[in-house]
């Protein structure tokens, strides 16, 4: 049979799909719509179903297409399983009494969050809830798995509601309040402080502010650690020796050498020189960008669970408006400047087309990487720090320019940030680990593939020397309108495996204060590198991206242009 879960957004729909399903879960869109809901198949007690998480609804009355797809959902349950926040009874109920009355199908209600109604002074009386509405109730905690063994046991239990209604439907909540909850004082603790502090402006904007940078800290220090500590010496120890032996038996300077391993560098592999399918190729998405993901998602899933996603949000949301997004941006911007793979993935939080196209395109053409940035200071640092920020100020204002632009011209609806501030809750640990795993597994299979084969053809490209036709091609671009030494193609190039790497190619090229502002800046704007633009390529479609690219090409040869004539003017 087909379960459904339904309910308000934020009511722990999503863990208690978890408990039921366990690991074997689909992530899919509904049919002609960019909307994802979730299915899975549970086998608890010998009880078999296939559960539905459906997209938060707060009544039948859909105001955007997830709730168009949770209501439409609706009609191919056999049972519906109703999860309701306990701690936010009478708002829940609305929903409800809406699916008591006019969807005639088995209902059960999940009374969820049942642990924290301890703790605010909420008292329900189960037994007389499920005697007005002729329903079965169940209570649990999806964090800790409280309640899901007699979930699964009751859901052969769900029925139709023998409940009759005899006024409006907010009437017959409150007499439904009145007969069932009770309310005591509860006296404010530091923890119930702390969450009304991190909501009420300016207040709310410095705890923002700490939070983002300690997340954003955090986030690097796990990944630098599995880099440095895991990964690095993985790759060095055991898998070096392995591809040495294999070069061995090529014939060096052969096709098959170039493209499987690449540059020996002082007759060793340079992982980030090489260039070989084999080394840089894998050593990329698994040494240099898998760790940063799993980071990543690690501190994501651990502020969903906390709760403080939504609050972040709404914070940022009028501003974001502003280019056509809205408060959910923040994420992926922040979690780009770390590792912009992340921050492409976390494009997934945005459900309309428009929303996902500004957002990703502003974020691989102005949100540099971490590994990018600490390579600008050190090469601009020397000059001092003005130029540093000059280049960092230049970078923010195209990025708020390009915005504006795009949410002028882009066609499309960028829906309002209708969503509910959640309490604080505490994560668990186990809940966090199985959505890192969910979310790592799609990167196996779905961008590992893809960034391979874009660096063999890359490869190929390079050893039918293509790559010197292009910089041929190209040189007028670079030479009279950058007013950089051809070279710099090189550099453009490796850009689009590693962005670091490919700043870090000015520095012999002995180039001027001048000339280094310019590359460093186009390096900066132009094409993400290989492994994000996969990932934007994934969520975005054929159409989407090619567009994005076309953006991409025209800012990075415009704002190369604009800065080599506009810094010869300030005589720099």
């Amino acid at each position: 049979m087909n379960i459904l879960l339904v309910g308000n957004p934020n009511v722990g729909k999503s863990l208690v799909f978890s408990r039921l399903t366990g690991a074997k879960v689909i992530a899919s869109n509904y049919p002609g719509t960019t909307v994802e809901f979730t299915e899975g198949v549970m086998n608890f007690f010998g009880i078999k179903g296939k559960i539905i998480d459906s997209p938060g609804i707060y009544s039948l009355s859909p105001t955007n297409k997830a709730e168009e797809v949770a209501v439409k959902l609706l009609e191919k349950a056999d049972v519906l399983v109703n999860v309701i926040d306990a701690t936010n009874l009478e708002r829940n109920l609305r929903l409800t009494l809406e699916l008591i009355k006019s969807v005639k199908k088995p209902l059960l209600i999940v009374l969820n969050m049942w642990d924290e109604t301890r703790h605010k002074g909420i008292a329900i009386d189960k037994e007389e809830l499920e005697k007005i509405l002729g329903l079965p109730v169940v209570t649990t905690c999806a964090l800790s798995g409280e309640g899901i063994k007699d979930l699964a046991l009751s859901i052969s239990k769900a029925k139709n509601s023998g409940f009759k209604f005899n006024l409006p439907i907010w009437t017959e909540i409150g007499n439904l309040i009145e007969k069932v909850q009770k309310l005591s004082h509860k006296r404010h603790t530091l923890w119930d402080f702390f969450e009304e502090l991190s909501i009420r402006p300016p207040f709310s904007f410095f705890v923002a502010v700490a939070l983002v940078f300690f997340s954003f800290v955090l986030i690097r220090f796990i990944g630098e650690g599995l880099i440095n500590h895991l990964f690095n010496p993985l790759f060095d120890y055991a898998y070096t020796p392995l591809v040495m032996k294999l070069n061995a038996l090529l014939a060096p300077g052969s096709f098959l050498q170039t493209v499987l391993i690449g540059q020996l560098v002082d007759g060793n592999i340079d992982y980030s020189a090489s260039f070989g399918l084999l080394t840089t190729g894998l050593y990329v998405p698994l040494g240099a960008v898998l760790p940063y993901i799993i980071s990543f998602y690690f501190v994501l899933g651990f502020m969903e669970d906390w709760g403080y996603l939504p609050r972040l949000a709404i914070l940022g949301d009028r501003f974001f408006h502003k280019i056509g997004l809205h408060g959910y941006a923040i994420v992926p911007m922040v979690l780009g400047l770390g590792c912009n793979v992340p921050g492409a993935l976390a494009n997934r939080l945005f459900q309309e087309r428009r929303e996902k196209f500004i957002a990703a395109t502003l974020l691989a053409i102005a949100v540099p990487c971490m590994a990018q940035t600490a390579m600008i200071i050190n090469l601009l640092g020397r000059f001092g720090g003005q130029y540093v920020l000059g280049v960092f100020f230049i970078i923010f204002c195209l990025w708020v320019v390009l915005g504006k632009i795009m949410n002028f011209f882009v066609k499309g609806q960028s829906p309002e940030i209708l969503i509910e501030i959640p309490p604080y809750r505490r994560p668990h640990l186990l809940n966090v680990l199985k959505k890192l795993w969910y979310r790592i597994s799609w990167f196996f299979k779905e961008a590992l593939p893809l960034v391979l084969l874009g660096i063999l053809i890359v490869n190929i490209l390079y050893f039918f020397r293509v790559i010197d036709a292009l910089a041929f091609v190209f040189s007028p671009v670079i030479t009279k309108l950058w007013g950089l030494p051809k070279e710099m193609i090189g550099a453009l190039l490796i850009g689009f495996l590693r962005k670091d790497i490919a700043v870090g190619m000015l520095r012999p090229l002995d180039l001027s204060l001048h000339q280094i502002i310019v590359g460093v800046t186009i390096l900066a704007v132009y094409f993400p590198c290989m492994a994000t633009f996969v990932v934007l390529a994934k969520e975005l479609g054929l159409k989407d991206m090619i567009k994005s690219i076309i953006i991409m090409i025209f800012t990075a040869v415009s704002i190369g242009a604009l800065l080599n004539f506009g810094l010869k003017i300030l005589g720099i």
